[in-house]
């Protein structure tokens, strides 16, 4: 080997080892604020929905709430907010993040949970971060490409800080952006931001949730194929989720063109569901009835009406997501199907929950971590079969307009298209 081929190859070996040292210390660095940012917000969360369960009343701001959310992003010039859409888009593009967004998203969700709207947290989640992200990425100089893997760190850093998935929340943040295709550059800084911030977060008390599987059945064939079966009932399940989504926003925006009317009526609406439902269960993210489906309490048609919560709270403008809210249909959806069939109620639920999150995010991998963490590896073979059928049969459906399908679903061909 030449002298000059032998200094290029130095160069080129010396170039890789800084760049991964990089990104190690500046994953470290954001990951640790995360973390703390997380925690934080964990905690404002919980406060918020304990206030709400043991003093009803705040139920009564529902309409004032959705109202002042929308004045507050008014006020900060975000009238037309996109959610986590803004991210998605400015991973796909230059666009920029702005800062504001970490704090619009914050206390509007805080507010949204305090007075009762039917949401989760996985959208703060996810705006949080890629903000707070995407602002690191700006006061470093970094350029156009590592401000996108900054983004994604950020994503991934809040959602295993307030989920307590370090290996989902990496993954996540990366498959979600393009359905098919993965950039994989930024996989070592996803995962160290993912796991700093969760051990923050732990360092700072935020519990990370497990639930048991109760009298796992051995898998068999008649079993594989009852959890395809299953799995393809939730991929169903999840579509119909995102149709009423999308209807009953579009409805809101049509039959009220005033953003405060709209705010205002549909968050009377919710109200008057609570009120008819004679308690709180389908109001916030849902999760004392997610951990109740998977320790095998029988629910009939609750996911039906978490469905129609969780839209009219949408349309009126409320934040937080819809991930949660999912995994709610999910296990209780489970647990109806369970006890038509003489099933196991905590499995189905858990499964319910894989599938039918992989139905609305298009994200298989994810869902497939996700119970791994959630519900420890015994029922692997259960959730792999479910999740890659639910995959399939949801279609080209999901929550984020602004996530790309770049190859199909069915074949392997590039599409290029975006989530319905």
């Amino acid at each position: 080997m030449s002298q000059t081929n032998f200094q290029k190859k130095f160069y080129q070996n010396a170039e890789r080892v800084m760049t991964v040292c990089k990104w190690i210390i500046y994953a470290v660095m954001l990951g640790s604020v995360l973390g703390i940012v997380g925690a934080l917000f964990s905690y404002a969360i919980s406060y918020a929905t304990q206030a709400r369960e043991s003093n009803p009343y705040f139920l009564l701001l529902l309409p004032v709430s959705a109202v002042l959310i929308r004045l507050f992003y008014h006020i900060f010039h975000a009238d037309d907010d996109q959610g986590t859409n803004i991210v998605l888009s400015a991973i796909h593009s230059n666009d920029e993040v702005p800062l504001r967004m970490s704090v619009l998203i914050f206390f509007s969700t805080i507010l949204s949970h305090l007075s009762g709207a039917s949401v989760g947290r996985e959208g703060a989640a996810l705006q949080l971060g890629g903000s707070l992200g995407a602002w690191f990425g700006r006061i470093f100089n970094f350029n156009a490409q590592d401000k996108k893997t900054m983004i994604m760190c950020g994503m991934s850093g809040v959602f295993a800080a307030l989920f307590g998935t370090p290996m989902a929340a990496a993954v996540f943040s990366m498959e979600v952006v393009s359905v098919g295709i993965m950039l994989y550059a930024a996989l070592l800084p996803c995962v160290i931001t993912a796991y700093i911030a969760h051990g923050m977060a732990t360092l700072l008390a935020v519990p990370t949730p497990y639930y048991d599987i109760i009298a796992l059945p051995d898998f068999t064939l008649r079993a594989g194929i009852a959890a395809l079966v299953f799995g393809a009932a939730c991929g169903l399940i999840s579509m119909a989720f995102c149709i009423t989504l999308r209807k009953v926003e579009k409805f809101a925006h049509t039959a009220f063109y005033n953003r405060y009317l709209r705010a205002f009526v549909f968050g009377t609406l919710l109200l008057g569901g609570t009120l008819c439902a004679g308690s709180q269960e389908y109001n916030g993210a849902g999760g004392g009835a997610i951990a109740l489906a998977v320790l095998g309490k029988p629910f009939t048609w609750a996911f039906l009406i978490k469905i129609l919560f969780t839209a009219v709270s949408i349309a009126a403008g409320y934040k937080g997501g819809e991930i949660v809210p999912s995994f709610f249909i999910g296990a209780t959806f489970g647990s109806l199907v369970a006890s038509l069939c003489g099933a196991n109620p905590s499995l189905l639920a858990a499964i319910g929950i894989g599938c039918v999150f992989c139905g609305v995010t298009n994200c298989p991998l994810s869902s497939l971590l996700i119970c791994f963490e959630l519900f420890g590896l015994a029922a692997a073979p259960y959730f792999i079969i479910s999740i890659a059928i639910s995959y399939m049969v949801s279609g080209y459906y999901g929550l984020y307009s602004g996530q790309k399908i770049v190859y199909s679903k069915y074949k392997s061909i590039f599409i290029d298209t975006k989530a319905v």
